[in-house]
């Protein structure tokens, strides 16, 4: 990874980050043994040597803001650890790993995807710093999915709406894989309704999208807020996934008590991608197709705004293919602190005429001191 100084204004995109939380059981004469714990993790965080990346190239220069904050690349994840107890005298040891996950994708300026570039065709900054190490650059094709179906029910689709829920049924049979992938479903109108839980089983999720009946006004900054908040953030610590959501509407939004912000922030938290699917079928664009795109680019996703309605099948054949082109980076972001404030993230190719797409950062894990 190069640390070249960059222009942050020319930078065309943000990516985000993955966290984990790991607890630790102990009970017993495993006292002792959590103490040696901590006071090993105390002594490795003050320790630092010279590292490289692998391509043989310093992460760090001299000059860099983790440098010179004594910050080594050398350092395993850097780690703040608290002990509970509970009912029954069992201790358990809590640390927060500052190992960012991102995910992005790289296309050329005709939207054809870019696959087998390398780390050092990239340059990245976290909160206007080089990362203090990078452990990982690979094209990611293989992770698990973990897939929330969106579907707008509000009567202003009614017209269009069984296409929809076709095309639907076909997008997840095709992009699921048999005990890898799962998938929830989801349809909004004023309120949110889950009418299949995370499952694989193709059968029960076509079923659940055939359960969905159009009616209502529209509350999709809710619905969007608690896909993320009870379906998404849950994950957080389960492993490594890609977490998106794909969200069918027209954008228009007249019941909603969160706002736009308040969904996209719920999706950072929840370290999800949104695509979005415009079903508006009028000539013309409106606000709706604005929001929509603006949730989209916040979290790393695409906005797709089909001319025709068959064209709505086309957008989830898209989708289908950029999941399985993404590239992931994993690195130990530099002076991190687990205050739970929004880190900005920084992401683009030396070469200009591709354009990555990525989250526009991510909120650091909070201490559980």
């Amino acid at each position: 990874m190069k640390n070249n100084p960059l222009d942050t204004g020319k930078l065309e995109t943000m990516i985000g980050s993955k966290r984990e939380q790991r607890d630790y059981p102990w009970n017993g004469i495993g006292l002792g043994i959590a103490a040696i714990l901590l006071a090993f993790l105390a002594g490795m965080s003050a320790r630092g040597t010279a590292q490289t990346s692998p391509s043989g190239q310093p992460l760090l220069s001299a000059a860099s803001p983790a440098a010179s904050s004594g910050n080594s690349s050398a350092n395993p994840p850097q780690q703040q650890a608290a002990s509970t107890t509970d009912q029954n005298g069992a201790y358990t040891i809590k640390t927060v790993v500052n190992e960012v996950n991102l995910f992005f994708t790289v296309t050329d300026k005709h939207g054809r995807f870019i696959r087998n570039l390398s780390e050092s065709d990239f340059t990245l900054l976290d909160d206007h710093m080089a990362p203090a190490e990078v452990y990982s650059f690979t094209q990611q094709t293989n992770l698990p999915l973990r897939v929330g179906l969106l579907i707008d029910t509000s009567s202003s689709i009614r017209s269009r709406f069984q296409f929809e829920q076709n095309a639907a049924v076909e997008f997840l049979l095709s992009v699921l894989r048999p005990r890898v992938d799962t998938a929830f479903v989801m349809g909004f109108d004023v309120t949110p309704d889950i009418t299949q839980a995370y499952t694989n089983n193709g059968d029960l999720l076509a079923a659940g999208i055939r359960k969905l009946s159009p009616g209502g006004g529209t509350a999709l900054y809710d619905a969007t807020y608690t896909a993320c908040r009870n379906q998404m953030l849950p994950l957080a610590g389960t492993g490594s996934v890609r977490k998106t959501i794909i969200l069918l509407s027209d954008g228009d939004d007249d019941q909603s008590h969160a706002t736009l912000d308040d969904a996209v922030k719920m999706c950072q938290r929840a370290e999800t991608t949104i695509y979005t699917i415009s079903t508006n079928d009028s000539p013309s664009r409106d606000r709706g197709d604005d929001i929509l795109k603006a949730m989209a680019v916040a979290t790393g996703g695409r906005a797709f705004t089909p001319l025709r309605m068959e064209n709505v099948a086309t957008s989830f054949e898209s989708i289908q293919e950029e999941l399985r082109s993404q590239y992931s980076l994993v690195y130990k972001p530099a002076d991190f602190k687990a205050d739970g404030a929004f880190r900005p993230i920084y992401l683009a190719a030396y070469d200009r005429s591709y354009k990555v797409r990525a989250m526009k950062g991510y909120f650091a894990p909070k201490s559980p001191n």
